[in-house]
């Protein structure tokens, strides 16, 4: 197959769970496919072509969270009818180039990758497409909202209804829906029951069992690690909450406990836990193992956030024992209990940390029946092939009823289309 590739940035460095998702399926689906990989960057393109035979780039770049910038973009936002996570993506260069390649190529299939493309698509499409969901977008804003007070609490719902509303326009585009979880499937069908009428495939999340595997350790201490792309809000609230509602409980039994935070562009709130809380806040790390390997907990606190999280696999793959939320956990197929904790109030994860720390047999033992369930089932190689067959389908089925109904009502016919640029640029 020929495939356009959509997405909001490049791939590497491979520092947040949706690169990682990415770049492993592609890096398979590369081997037996031509794919055309289009994204903003706001740098060289360099190491994309393990993943794509062509890439091209649109010139981007983003403020830094906590800045001045940042926030002055965001209120030029707040009048936006469009959500803020998908606004700041429309570009007119960017529709403009994605046209040009839609006008100069035959494509098989596009693959909408995240949700934040999909404001530069043109009207219609010459070509089956579908959209790639790493999460339920709606989900991690209401889930915000409902962590926040006051102001915030507004300012965030709002930007729950606006995504929404856009979400849901925005899925009956697409001809298939790729979801990472069949907890996410379900969460669109309650939410877009009107919208989603195509066929909805589950990418099961997937880890490289080569890569994170167990090593020797000093993990019979009270060190605890939590790892992810720490200017993401849910990854915030997570290791904030844990430092102020979990971890004293943790110390008061256990008096030696650490907490290593690892992971790119820490915000200014993470950066102020070292001091406040005493614990270690590394920044980006050119390899997350050797901090993963002398802990003796892994823990995922979150409270907020949607698809699966990739890093659970990845501290299980090592053989690591993991206490994890509910959400944390969410889409995984894991059993608490059994493969790793769940608690969600706070003296309850606290009791489960210590818990682990204190029987060391109990600990292994979770650890080793996770190890083995990753192994056996889930490395990339597997989802990737699973991935394959699905997308072969979409590009040479049926169109769903949605694209059907639309292709009889289009003035263009459907598969054909025009240019149709976004209103404003970026």
């Amino acid at each position: 197959m020929r495939i356009l590739w959509l997405k909001s940035d490049l791939l590497l460095p491979l520092d947040k769970g949706g690169r990682l998702r990415t770049w492993h399926l592609m890096r398979h689906l590369a081997r037996r496919h031509d794919i055309t990989y289009l994204s903003f960057a706001e740098g060289a393109a360099d190491g994309m072509h393990e993943v794509a035979e062509r890439v091209v780039t649109v010139p981007r770049s983003d403020a830094a969270k906590g800045t001045l910038r940042f926030y002055a973009d965001a209120a030029l936002h707040l009048v936006d009818p469009l959500p803020y996570a998908v606004g700041k993506y429309r570009s007119r260069q960017f529709a403009r180039t994605l046209n040009e390649l839609l006008l100069a190529n035959r494509y098989d299939l596009i693959v909408c990758d995240f949700l934040f493309p999909s404001v530069n698509l043109p009207r219609t499409l010459p070509c089956p497409a579908v959209i790639f969901t790493h999460n339920v977008e709606a989900e991690i804003w209401r889930r915000h909202a409902e962590t926040k007070t006051g102001l915030a609490r507004m300012l965030y719902g709002t930007q729950y209804a606006r995504m929404l509303r856009y979400e849901r326009r925005a899925l009956t585009r697409f001809d298939g829906v790729l979801v990472v979880s069949d907890a996410d499937r379900r969460t669109f069908a309650s939410l877009y029951p009107d919208a989603i009428r195509q066929d909805v495939h589950v990418v099961s999340t997937g880890v490289d069992t080569g890569f994170f595997s167990p090593a020797p350790s000093a993990a019979d201490g009270r060190g605890l690690v939590f790892t992810g792309s720490m200017d993401w809000l849910p990854n915030e609230d997570a290791v904030t909450y844990f430092c102020r509602e979990i971890l004293p409980r943790v110390r008061a039994d256990e008096p030696d406990a650490t907490l290593t935070i690892v992971g790119r562009a820490p915000t200014p709130a993470v950066k102020r836990l070292a001091a406040d809380h005493g614990v270690t806040v590394t920044g980006r790390v050119d390899d997350v193992r050797p901090y993963m390997r002398d802990a003796a907990v892994y823990i995922v606190p979150l409270r907020i956030g949607g698809g699966t999280r990739l890093k659970i696999f990845e501290a299980m793959a090592m053989g690591k024992a993991v206490v994890s939320t509910t959400v944390g956990a969410e889409g995984l197929p894991v059993n608490n209990g059994e493969h790793l904790l769940i608690a969600d109030e706070p003296h309850l994860f606290a009791r489960a940390v210590v818990r682990l720390f204190r029987d060391v047999e109990r600990r292994r033992t979770i650890a080793a029946a996770a190890q083995k369930l990753v192994v056996e089932r889930y490395d990339w190689s597997a989802v990737a092939g699973e991935l394959e067959h699905a997308l072969v389908r979409f590009a040479s089925g049926q169109p769903s009823p949605a694209a059907a109904q639309a292709a009889a009502t289009s003035p263009t016919g459907g598969r054909r289309w025009g240019l149709v640029l976004p209103q404003g640029d970026e």
